[in-house]
């Protein structure tokens, strides 16, 4: 039997409590930008992903995300309940920790992921239409893609699609269903025509200096050991996100002032893209990866803005198109020299990964998309997505929840 490399297994423990902190960091994130009167219901929906997901990711989806496979697509049921996921590692997917602790590391993962696509309907979703949204959508679209990729069995796994840390996986999953649901659900009252500001930009900073911090354990527990590609997982994260804000402040200044939000939307955007190349690149592709995230997310923001496609965070720009750079990136820069385990990219001679990473690409735009927006017309049209004009007008933070976060001010 496998042993437990007890320093590889304080590392992961380590990673994901860094993981479990960016969850709420996206809601802190997101609730700067949003009006005052929904500060805390963006919030909440964050703090509700971290709830539900949990536990839907015991009863059943890690079992479909992981367990044993079944046609290549999806994992059967037998890890239900946890049953069977004990302290003895799993070798094909982690040699030296326990099953259960690579059980904890991945649920994270999936907590964090829904909470992502929340920034494409604030201000107006419906808090019980979100709470079916993220029990359906996990288990229908996130569990299965999480299979094909990662996922002993998973037809592209078997192909040789790289994704370190959830790049495809999370971002384009989660920023191309931003986009349908941004399609699905009614436009905000007053968009496009009405000034929109955000509450706080200090929360929102706050929120993305936390995410920064919490990344480290998203890209470098992905090792899921305390190795060198760890090292170097969490040196080309910090590279790129550094690269992109720096880039993302000279865009701003060439337009306008270069804004404290638009310089922590170019940091996320860069650890984005950073995500599914980190364990497989070099500290000098990195620089070249971020920079060109800020600029692919900035056109992105500036095309969404022009559709008068009302995505209220843009989610679909920083994390979509970022994550689907970051994954075609992959497919160009990673070498082996980096990460044995990994494969050589375009540049090193090796054009078929990144065919492989275009098609990865397609299959989870696609099927994010589609099943996404499935998921949204059905609720919309037996629940309701969205309150009430009144409701809104309101705001969220009392219509939904009876609370305020500046009451009295």
């Amino acid at each position: 039997m496998q042993s437990v490399n007890t320093g590889d297994l304080a590392w992961v423990l380590m990673a994901s409590s860094l993981i479990m902190l960016m969850t709420p960091a996206v809601g802190l994130f997101y609730g700067g930008m949003v009006r005052r009167k929904n500060v805390l219901s963006t919030i909440m929906l964050s703090f509700t992903a971290l709830v539900l997901v949990t536990v839907q990711w015991v009863i059943c989806g890690y079992s479909l995300a992981f367990g044993p496979d079944i046609g290549h697509l999806i994992g059967n049921l037998q890890w239900m309940g946890l049953n069977g996921v004990q302290d003895a590692p799993l070798p094909f997917y982690a040699a030296t920790i326990p099953h259960l602790a690579f059980m904890l590391f991945q649920m994270k993962f999936a907590v964090i992921t829904p909470a992502l696509i929340t920034g494409a309907f604030v201000e107006r979703i419906r808090f019980s239409a979100f709470i079916l949204f993220t029990l359906l959508w996990t288990t229908v679209v996130y569990d299965p893609i999480a299979h094909w990729v990662w996922g002993q069995g998973g037809w592209l796994k078997d192909l040789g699609a790289l994704d370190f840390a959830g790049g495809t996986v999370i971002h384009i999953a989660s920023g191309v269903a931003a986009l349908a649901m941004a399609l699905v659900i009614r436009q905000r009252k007053g968009f496009g025509k009405v000034s929109m500001e955000p509450s706080s930009v200090l929360l929102t900073l706050l929120g993305a200096i936390l995410l920064w911090f919490g990344w480290f354990g998203f890209n470098g527990g992905s090792a899921l050991a305390a190795n060198s590609v760890a090292i170097h997982a969490i040196v080309t994260t910090n590279v790129a996100a550094a690269s992109a804000a720096l880039v993302w402040m000279i865009l701003s200044w060439r337009y306008s002032r270069p804004g404290i939000i638009g310089v922590a939307t170019g940091a996320v955007a860069g650890l984005v893209a950073i995500t599914p190349a980190c364990g497989y690149v070099t500290a000098p592709a990195s620089l070249i990866i971020g920079a060109v995230a800020a600029v692919v997310t900035y056109y992105c923001i500036q095309l969404r803005n022009h559709l008068k496609i009302d995505e209220s965070l843009d989610v679909w720009a920083c994390h979509g198109m970022a994550g689907t750079w970051g994954a075609l990136a992959t497919g160009l820069f990673a070498t082996r020299l980096v990460n044995p385990a990994g494969a050589d990219g375009w540049l090193y001679g090796n054009p078929k990964l990144f065919g492989v990473q275009f098609l990865s690409v397609a299959v989870v735009w696609v099927a994010s998309f589609v099943a996404t927006f499935v998921i949204g017309k059905v609720i919309d049209r037996i629940w309701g997505l969205s309150v009430g004009v009144p409701e809104e007008e309101v705001g969220l933070d009392i219509s939904q929840h009876g609370e305020e976060m500046y009451a009295g001010l």
